[in-house]
């Protein structure tokens, strides 16, 4: 089979569609015969229930549970055969394997195995033949399996895009995914969710997807270089990799909001694959904390900085989010063990329990927490005394050893330690603590280490791999929170210049002290934006190692208004030209909440959506929000109100504008009063 042509090609494409009808028919055959038996077996138990014992009874569950099983596998099986009648397959590689001739592998969003033939039609992109479609251009190549690495020579390779089972266009490619097919895919519209790029991978972007050795990996991008769909394509990898041995269900992601992670829902179930279970950092926290107390969320951090410049808040979170602060925090906790134990002899009735006796029993214990290890001492301290005194103890006497042995020790309340940690650093200034008020969201995590490290904590022992989103959010205290409660492996990602809070930004450096172990990688070629957009932002916070895709569109445009409402009705006329313009996707994106609620007032309409840090799901049309809620999302169209020297003047606000600009992809507005932000200036 050559298929040279486009009519070869579209004649082969009737004939897989042919193939997937029929394939479908006989799945339709499967579900209703297994409908049929699992009725009739229900019937059967039901007719002859009183004649069943149980171990009957056991059995003819068990194999219902089988049929659902089988049934639902179907079921399955259908929904991914109609999903490949759409659009059966994006590539092709033509490989002639060492001493062999070439043959046709089309590469899909799932393989296609035509039973009646016992070939394969379509191979599922993360297949090991796969590989070469994204890593090799034409002539040698090779492809590594679980029984060795294949060599050969790839002698043609093409590209198609087909939607609704029609061929729309093809190509043939002698350089790695074709510049056209990306161009073609990043400037169609964005609309209400995340989309896969199988189609479109990238050579680097693919060695980061098909990592199998990295039992941490950091992927430090760039914005708009897809850090996310990589991740999310890595977990798709593994699942198919090792699908033996990991669910869906044992993969946890840390998403930045509930936004983001109803924005990203849609990747894996496009692949395939299972919806996975996503939790926020606040979720994880109460989750820690067993919700003994209430504290501050990272938006309300935020929020705070961005209302007032309060620099004694600034200091506490700077302090608290430093790789020094945990350094200290271990240091004391050594302090602790070595000076607040003040062991001593123990009386009961006429047996004295020597101080080196229990001083002992507590090095024995060395490996459990150290508020742990009074309940095992108290114990051992009854044995002895119950041997020595050679009769059972009272009750009295045993709550008399136990509350002795809690004298010996300064402190019981982690919430106190964690009090008695800023004498000890010489500033307690740091530590606000208000009866009644919430922790401060610098605290929480720091709360949970001394947690960990003094009373222990069940780990999530069934999550086998952790994805972490929006990495540069998160501190050093909070990495050493996630790799003592998550022992699996990881796939930790961000972009330090996308950093809503710069006072407690972590780089892929400090992630690196954290997990010496990790492989770093760093994605430098930007995807979302044009080149006139990107060219603007660089402006705010320049990075010399972005590398643009060559895209271009019209310049961000700077429109400054004579009065508020002269802004706020300019920002109407915008909305309107959004709605002729044939784009499908507007973000509104303001730098503070009540700024966002103020806009939203105005053009309150059908398709206009606010989102906030109560938000759960992302709808498509015109959303207007924050800068630290759009993060991770992307638009058409970006507006950015407010953009005055007067409302952007900190490093804060320099951040948030840095993020609102970058969700652009093709056309970006600032409008302002007064004076234009030195920012862009």
């Amino acid at each position: 089979m050559t298929n040279e042509t486009l009519q070869d090609e579209k004649e082969y494409l009737e004939e897989i569609k042919e193939q997937l009808t029929l394939a479908i028919r006989r799945v339709d055959g499967s579900v209703k015969q297994f409908s049929d038996e699992l009725r009739e077996k229900k019937e059967y138990i039901h007719e002859h229930q009183s004649g069943m014992d149980e171990a009957d009874m056991v059995a003819a569950g068990q194999s219902i549970n089988r049929m659902a099983f089988t049934g639902e596998a179907a079921v399955t099986r259908k929904r991914k055969l109609l999903k490949l009648g759409q659009s059966p397959y994006f590539g092709r590689l033509d490989f002639a394997a060492a001493g062999q001739a070439a043959a046709p592998v089309y590469i899909g969003i799932y393989s296609f195995f035509d039973e009646q033939r016992r070939t394969n039609l379509i191979y599922d992109w993360r297949a090991p033949i796969s590989s070469m479609f994204y890593d090799f251009e034409l002539g040698e190549a090779f492809y590594t399996t679980p029984s060795g690495t294949v060599r050969g020579t790839i002698e043609l390779r093409r590209q198609y895009k087909i939607r609704d089972g029609r061929l729309e266009f093809m190509l043939d490619s002698d350089v790695n995914i074709h510049d056209d097919v990306l161009q073609r895919e990043l400037a169609k519209s964005s609309d209400d969710k995340l989309k896969n790029i199988v189609a479109t991978i990238q050579r680097d972007q693919n060695a980061v997807i098909r990592n199998e050795e990295a039992a941490v990996m950091v992927i430090q991008g760039v914005a708009g270089s897809g850090k996310t769909s990589i991740a999310l394509h890595r977990i798709a990898f593994l699942l198919y990799r090792y699908r033996e041995t990991i669910a869906a269900s044992d993969i946890l992601i840390i998403s930045p909001n509930k936004v983001f992670a109803d924005y990203i829902s849609n990747v894996l179930p496009e692949l395939g694959e299972e919806h996975i279970p996503e939790l926020v950092m606040e979720e994880l926290a109460a989750d820690l904390l067993e919700n003994r107390y209430r504290f501050q969320t990272f938006f309300e951090q935020v929020s705070a900085l961005l209302e007032q410049h309060d620099p004694a808040f600034i200091e506490r979170i700077r302090f608290k989010s430093s790789f020094d602060f945990l350094s200290q925090l271990n240091q004391y906790l050594l302090h602790m063990e070595n000076s607040y134990l003040r062991f001593q002899d123990l009386r009961v009735g006429s047996t004295v329990v020597p101080k080196a006796i229990i001083e002992q029993k507590f090095r024995t214990y060395h490996r459990v927490p150290l508020l742990g290890r009074f309940a095992l001492v108290a114990q051992d301290v009854r044995d002895y005394v119950r041997h020595a005194a050679g009769r059972k103890l009272s009750g009295r006497e045993k709550g008399t050893i136990g509350e002795a042995l809690n004298r010996m020790f300064r402190f019981h309340n982690v919430l106190d330690i964690y009090r008695d940690f800023y004498r000890w650093v010489g500033r307690p200034e740091l530590l606000r603590l208000e009866p009644g008020a919430p922790l401060e969201y610098a605290d929480v995590f720091a709360l949970i280490y001394l947690r960990i490290r003094l009373e222990g904590i069940s780990t999530y022992a069934h999550v086998k791999h952790l994805l972490i989103d929006e990495m540069q959010d998160y501190t050093p205290v909070q990495y050493a929170v996630l790799s003592r409660v998550f022992t699996c492996r990881k796939t930790i990602l961000g972009d330090v210049s996308q950093t809503v809070n710069p006072y407690s930004a972590s780089s892929a450096e400090t992630i690196e002290r954290v997990f010496p172990q990790a492989d770093v990688v760093r994605l430098y070629r930007s995807y979302r934006s044009t080149l006139e957009i990107t060219a603007f932002a660089q402006r705010i916070v320049p990075n010399p190692h972005i590398i643009p895709l060559e895209r271009h569109g019209p310049a961000p445009a700077l429109v400054r208004c004579p009065s508020p409402q002269a802004e706020l009705d300019t920002i109407k006329q915008l909305l309107e030209a959004f709605h002729g313009s044939g784009n499908q996707s507007l973000g509104i994106i303001c730098k503070t909440l009540p700024q966002a609620e103020q806009v939203y007032e105005v053009l309150q309409g059908p398709n206009v959506h606010l989102l906030t840090d109560e938000s759960s799901s992302f709808q498509e049309g015109v959303i207007i929000t924050t800068a630290h809620l759009a993060k991770g999302l992307e638009f058409d169209e970006v507006i950015v109100p407010f953009a005055s020297a007067q409302n952007y003047r900190t490093e804060v606000d320099k951040s948030m504008l840095y993020v609102a600009c970058t969700r652009a992809m093709h056309q970006l507005t600032l409008t302002y009063t007064g004076e234009l932000t030195t920012f862009v200036a």
